[in-house]
């Protein structure tokens, strides 16, 4: 078994969107990634559409695909260059059905290649999550804290406020314009 990955991890990475609350990605990467074109990965899919539940792939909306390319600035200009059809986003089920589908030895490596991708993701995911856990405890024992250091402070800056009369002997005048 060779160490010696088909696709960088990263080039996997960029690949992946958030959509619908779900890590997916789109079917003209998928198919940049398996070394197809669009339009072959889409009509294998078509062919064994049963084996594509709503969880495991979906067509984006024309208000997500919109989104979409108002993020990457990457259109292509010219003849044949935009799509009929709204693109399709594979969660990372539908991206491990897509092997049983594709057929090829290409399509086997690259999907694994994909779900070590999504493992090292969620895995990343935890530990933030984690983290973020730890952090938010730290910052409410500290907050909780510092308020006590910051009253004691605010005690010493400002004189305690009393009604009492100054001890000793105020001169009459000094009395009249305070």
């Amino acid at each position: 078994m060779s160490n010696q990955s088909l696709i960088p991890i990263e080039r996997v990475q960029q690949s992946i969107l958030f959509m619908r609350k779900e890590k997916v990605i789109l079917d003209s990467a998928l198919a940049e990634l398996y070394g197809v074109e669009t339009r072959t990965l889409v009509q294998a899919v078509k062919r064994n559409i049963d084996r594509f539940p709503e969880d495991f792939m979906f067509q984006l909306t024309s208000e997500e695909y919109a989104f979409l390319r108002s993020q990457t600035v990457t259109l292509k200009r010219g003849r044949g260059q935009h799509r009929k059809y709204m693109p399709y986003a594979f969660t990372e089920q539908g991206v491990a059905m897509l092997s049983s589908v594709l057929r090829s030895t290409r399509a086997v490596q690259v999907n694994i290649e994909i779900m070590r991708t999504f493992v090292q993701l969620r895995k990343e995911s935890a530990v933030n999550k984690s983290l973020s856990r730890r952090l938010n405890k730290l910052e409410q024992k500290y907050d909780q804290q510092f308020v006590v250091v910051f009253d004691a402070l605010r005690n010493l800056i400002e004189p305690p406020v009393t009604d009492k009369q100054p001890i000793g002997f105020v001169h009459p005048k000094k009395r009249e314009k305070g």
